[in-house]
């Protein structure tokens, strides 16, 4: 006979997929499930966690190698999700002036009047539930539906710094000027960003909020810490030309996703670690990327360096002299070529011209001891989309010289691997996490048809161009958590694959996600060359495998 018994479910991650190689995104049933996976995360990481982005309904969890990937993914199958203790410190208050230009609209969309949009804005808690979009940037979710509003179905070119806003379920403030299509209802003196504080990021994923109305807003005057950092008067490096585009890059930041900062850092790591190797320093020192050719710099002081990445030619220029023999005439110094991926000597005034590449796009001068300026977050890379870390270079600039050596000694020349030319490019993808938003079609388009590097590609994105690649699902994705190597499918079906500075969580569906091993040659693709994809096997399915074990020889 059978009886009857009452039982309790323990709730766990519904699934998970595979993010290329080096990430796993778990998918929970709603919100309060994302928040209890983050908090469980946040304090008993996982081993080889990395990385923890949390989004509307998934969780993305990066490691730190593919087996402990594999690892993980299996792990986040077999945890029973604890909801997250509730306490009264940890309040944040903001201050707000209730007068966006969208006040009226929200009041109509919701049924209520002003006073009403205002009462209910202010009149409950937000709980920080993840971040994105920009540094600083929290999408906060309320304790009722009172407020869900659509988003614009025109975005604005630029909100202000300061917009309080109204997007889907959640409430956020913009922490910079940027683009947006939030409804906005007023605005505040809050910084919800700033570098000069301990903690940059006023607000985090886990943390609770209470909007509160102000007739005005005040504002705290901030101590610009980078205007006193680009005076240098050490030796090092002056930049006489900063060509195209160069930037002071390490290897990146890595365990800021929660605060809405990707990872950056240099996009060919592998030609970084040789310029480093190559005189003397710690592999994660600071150089300089520079694309295209046209870097030149002088000496200020007897310098040690290095040039990797895209074979070009390096010519080094002697300082003229005056010629006591004829009448005080200058002289020009003595010009000479060095080789690539070898350390040289660059004496004081000595000038350094980087050519236009032969193959390739990418190149990286390191300096004995490191670029030295100032750390943020722990690194000394550029960030171009959040605008975290040193500005490009420009004519004038001095970068000194570091103590990050690691040998006494420097490195022999070595040789450099094929840099992509005139030939396609072929990248190895994963396919997913949202490969089954397209048909067996789509992925034959994908990968059947070489992709023109566009002129809008920058350290974001390399923007495709070719024959679309059509969607089978309609609608909208959530946002949810992305990684560098991710390809996105906009609308208009054209790929956009993923580089170091991209936003950390994403709202269109990821086809596949190139491997990490071929990012470095990605990175390397000039303007105008063409790339083909090339689908590898899938990485497990811990949804039909919740009993998979990390094998280290998969």
């Amino acid at each position: 006979m059978e009886t009857a018994m009452q039982t309790t479910t323990a709730k766990r991650v519904r699934s998970v997929r595979p993010v290329g190689t080096r990430a796993v995104l778990a998918e929970l049933d709603d919100l309060q499930d994302v928040l209890a996976l983050q908090d469980m995360l946040y304090k008993s990481p996982l081993p080889g966690q990395v990385d923890v982005l949390a989004a509307a309904e998934t969780v993305m969890v990066v490691g730190e190698s593919a087996s402990a990937t594999r690892a993980i993914g299996a792990q986040l199958m077999q945890l029973e999700l604890t909801v997250p203790e509730v306490t009264d410190s940890g309040l944040v208050v903001i201050d707000t002036v209730y007068d966006g230009d969208d006040l009226a609209d929200v009041a109509e969309l919701t049924g209520l009047s002003v006073d009403g949009v205002i009462a209910a804005h202010t009149g409950q808690i937000w709980t920080v539930a993840f971040a994105g979009f920009a540094p600083g940037f929290g999408y906060m979710v309320g304790q009722n539906e009172a407020l869900t509003v659509p988003r614009r179905s025109s975005p604005r070119t630029a909100v202000p710094a300061g917009s309080v806003a109204l997007g889907g379920q959640y409430s956020a403030v913009y922490p910079r000027r940027s683009p947006g299509g939030w409804q906005l209802i007023g605005r505040t003196g809050a910084r919800m960003w700033d570098l000069d504080r301990p903690q940059p990021a006023l607000v985090r994923p886990g943390d609770r909020v209470q909007y509160r109305a102000v007739r005005e807003v005040v504002t705290a005057a901030t101590h610009d810490s980078e205007a006193e950092s680009d005076h240098h008067t050490g030796p090092g490096l002056r930049i006489l030309n900063p060509g195209a585009q160069s930037l002071v890059q390490d290897l990146g930041r890595r365990g800021f996703g929660p605060l809405g900062v990707s990872a950056a850092g240099a996009l060919d790591r592998a030609s970084l670690r040789r310029a480093n190797r190559l005189v003397g320093n710690t592999a994660s020192a600071a150089a300089i990327e520079s694309v295209n050719g046209g870097l030149t710099v002088e000496a200020v002081g007897d310098q040690v360096l290095a040039v990797t990445g895209a074979p070009t030619t390096l010519t080094v220029q002697s300082p003229s002299w005056v010629d006591s023999d004829d009448d005080g005439e200058v002289q020009p110094g003595a010009q000479r070529t060095v080789p690539m991926a070898a350390p040289f000597a660059l004496l004081d005034g000595e000038v350094l011209t980087v050519g236009a590449p032969e193959s390739g796009f990418r190149n990286y001068v390191a300096i004995r001891g490191g670029v030295d300026v100032p750390e943020v977050l722990g690194s000394r890379s550029s960030d171009t989309m959040s605008g975290i870390g040193p500005a490009p270079l420009v004519i004038g600039q001095q970068l000194p010289a570091g103590h990050q050596t690691e040998s006494t000694a420097v490195g022999s020349p070595e040789l450099q691997p094929e840099f992509p030319g005139e030939d396609v490019t072929v990248l190895d993808v994963v396919p997913g996490p949202r490969a089954d938003w397209f048909d067996q079609a789509a992925l034959d388009s994908l990968t059947g048809q070489d992709w023109l590097v566009t002129p809008q590609s920058n350290r974001v994105g390399m923007r495709l161009d070719g024959t679309p690649v059509e969607r089978t699902r309609e609608g909208e994705l959530p946002s949810e958590g992305t990684m560098a190597g991710a390809l996105q499918i906009p609308p208009a079906g054209l790929p956009v694959l993923f580089l170091a500075d991209h936003p950390i969580t994403g709202g269109y569906p990821v086809i596949g996600v190139v491997r990490d091993e071929h990012l470095d040659l990605a990175a390397q693709v000039p303007i105008g060359g063409r790339i083909r994809f090339r689908l590898v096997p899938e990485t497990p399915n811990f949804t039909n495998n919740p009993d998979f074990t990390d094998n280290p020889e998969k």
